[in-house]
């Protein structure tokens, strides 16, 4: 299999991308390569990309012979940890631009690529962005710009239904991340990201026999 991934430089997307490579082409489009390039991977290819700066002629040139694409998995993402009246336009706009419009705008470039039938898109989401959830002060943008990505998730997977390709959202709850650490300093989650990345991996694999359109919420809180 020819595997897309985003955020693929550390966290979840790091180790999501070490189990896939054992067995499937996987490139990892980041800013920071060089935490892929070390892992000396042939499987692992490092493309140097940034989601806000969406500069689709890198694409281009990094797929130019790449016919097929079987999974994506939009695993990028940003969080600044503000009180509403605190987060500014740029703000918004730089979690909206990787949490949203990147997705959007990769799942459009790759259309072409994607077989009939057997594609599977993976949306990586947050239970901060499902309704009813436990929400948090300081992650109205965050939460808000995944709650789109959910959304999108049902919409796309209707849009893409006469092609039978599949999408689907894992909502995550806590895990311990780079990027958790840095948005709440000192805070334990349930799960690492080692652990959380072999449910990811298994999924992007599997998941497409079972389900299409889901919203499926990968915690252990409730609600």
């Amino acid at each position: 299999m020819n595997i897309v991934i985003t955020g693929a430089s550390r966290g979840i997307g790091f180790e999501t991308a070490k189990i896939l490579a054992k067995e499937h082409k996987v490139y990892c489009l980041s800013r920071n390569i060089k935490p892929l390039v070390d892992l000396n991977n042939s499987n692992l290819i490092p493309i140097t990309f940034d989601l806000i700066d969406f500069d689709s002629s890198i694409l281009d040139k990094a797929f130019e012979n790449i016919n097929s694409i079987d999974v994506i998995i939009n695993n990028a993402g940003l969080l600044v940890n503000k009180p509403f009246t605190e987060i500014s336009p740029l703000d918004l706009q730089s979690m909206y631009a990787v949490n949203v419009m990147s997705p959007f705008r990769l799942i459009q470039y790759f259309y072409n690529k994607l077989p009939k039938n057997t594609a599977h898109i993976l949306n990586i989401s947050s239970m901060g962005g499902v309704q009813g959830s436990a929400k948090f002060p300081g992650l109205s943008g965050y939460s808000s710009s995944k709650g789109a990505m959910t959304i999108l998730t049902e919409c796309l997977a209707e849009e893409f239904k006469d092609d039978k390709i599949t999408v689907n959202c894992l909502a995550l709850g806590a895990v311990q991340t780079e990027m958790l650490e840095e948005a709440f300093p000192g805070y334990e989650a349930p799960f690492t990201a080692k652990k959380m990345a072999k449910y990811v991996a298994d999924f992007a694999l599997n998941g497409k026999e079972y389900y299409n359109g889901k919203i499926m919420n990968v915690a252990i809180s409730t609600p």
